[in-house]
């Protein structure tokens, strides 16, 4: 737990917003999504923060996402759950980007996190506010990761957890539950029946929370640090682009509200990053929406990609997802699961890191707007790695290996 003075000025928390009708609501009790179904948005007093913080000082604050806590929503740093999250290296590339014509290329690498995915950052904002509002348990889907992260911190926070996901999902990430001592079901089915699973089983249990994307209202929070971390990084500057790989779509959403909450607050000048939302040829609900010109998504009939953890058919926030990328001059990509795993293997040669195949399919993204002339190689483009190649193990294969005697 972080120590120190109490809890007045150490979030400036306000209020909750819905995404939907900007009406406002409670941020002390307990919350899920708004009277409209839709997600509910963090919302602090920026002039406030502006009059406390500036960026010189946070430079000199601990290495992790806590650093930026008045744009957090836990009130009482005494609350604070941590494993060490945050402030993941921002590596350049320069062997692999002068492969595909963008020699400043740059990936933020959040295999380097707690439990081995950017997920930890949404699971210790998100569990931290759950515990100081006496929540007892949470309880989600997961198409992997994010219930791995979200049974660790559960875990030190003292909180009970309840995970849902499809029997498919990575085996690491089922490991990773159990010996957190989360309950743990596997649903023969997609995240979407595993949603159906925890919908149910909250109404049956007391002090439970519903922590699914985007169905509370603090997940997103801990995510947005990564744009907050990447503008820091740069010398308090924005890149010219950055890809995201999209299915829930939380993260891209998160870095566009850090973004727009650093220009309003003066930290950041000049045009915002063109977002780009990354999905699998096998399910592109986000992108198919996006060429369509629609405000929503509508979910493919037969989702599939090796890219497992952008498997989500119908994301709640999908209308939020469309602004951001919409609202910054960016656009949604669809690369296939052969154009990603060939990417995951030429970058890991290159350059020596084995990123998941989720940020594998942003470096096919950045090959495919380079060769359309979307991105013409001048630009500053960052890429999200949002987890380790570790947590899926069988996307590369050792079959070719040959096995020697032992010398005599």
């Amino acid at each position: 737990m972080i120590t120190g003075p109490g809890a007045g000025g150490f979030s400036m928390l306000s209020h909750l917003e819905c995404s939907r009708d900007g009406s406002r609501h409670d941020a002390d009790v307990v919350q899920g999504t708004s009277p409209l179904g839709a997600p509910l948005l963090a919302r602090y007093d920026l002039e406030r923060v502006a009059a406390a913080v500036e960026p010189a000082e946070i430079a000199g604050r601990a290495p992790d996402l806590w650093r930026y806590h008045e744009l957090l929503p836990v009130r009482d740093p005494a609350r604070v759950v941590t494993l060490g999250e945050g402030m993941t290296p921002l590596l350049d590339l320069p062997r692999h980007g002068a492969r595909l014509g963008v020699p400043t290329l740059r990936m933020k690498d959040e295999g380097l996190v707690p439990t081995g995915s950017f997920k930890a950052r949404g699971a210790a904002v998100g569990v931290s506010r759950a515990a100081e509002l006496g929540v007892a348990g949470i309880a989600m889907p997961t198409n992997g990761n994010a219930g791995a992260a979200w049974a660790a911190y559960a875990a030190r926070a003292g909180i009970r957890a309840l995970i849902a996901m499809p029997v498919d999902a990575p085996v690491i990430t089922r490991r990773e539950c159990v010996a957190t001592g989360a309950e743990l079901s596997l649903v023969d089915g997609l995240i979407g029946d595993a949603g159906a699973l925890i919908k149910a089983a909250v109404a049956e249990r007391d002090g439970y929370q519903d922590t699914s994307t985007l169905r509370e209202p603090y997940r997103i929070e801990g995510k947005k640090t990564m744009g907050y971390e990447i503008v820091e990084q740069l010398g308090w500057r924005a890149p010219d682009v950055i890809l995201y790989p999209t299915g829930g779509g939380v993260g891209i959403i998160a870095i566009h509200k850090a973004l727009l909450e650093m220009r309003e607050l003066g930290w950041l000048r000049g045009d915002l990053p063109r977002l780009v939302a990354v999905q699998a040829s096998g399910c592109a609900p986000i992108v198919d929406a996006f060429v369509a010109g629609a405000d929503e998504s509508v979910a493919p009939p037969d989702p599939h990609t090796v890219a497992f953890g952008i498997t989500v058919p119908k994301a709640l926030g999908d209308f939020l997802v469309l602004d951001a990328v919409r609202s910054t001059g960016g656009t949604a990509v669809a690369v296939t699961d052969d154009e990603l795993l060939a990417a995951q293997a030429a970058l890991a040669r290159d350059e020596g890191t084995w990123v998941c195949p989720e940020g594998a399919a942003c470096f096919a993204a950045v090959e495919q707007l380079r060769e359309s002339g979307w991105l013409t190689g001048d630009e500053d483009v960052v890429v999200l790695n949002t987890g380790s190649g570790l947590l899926y193990p069988d996307t590369v294969s050792i079959d070719d290996v040959p096995v020697l005697p032992a010398p005599r």
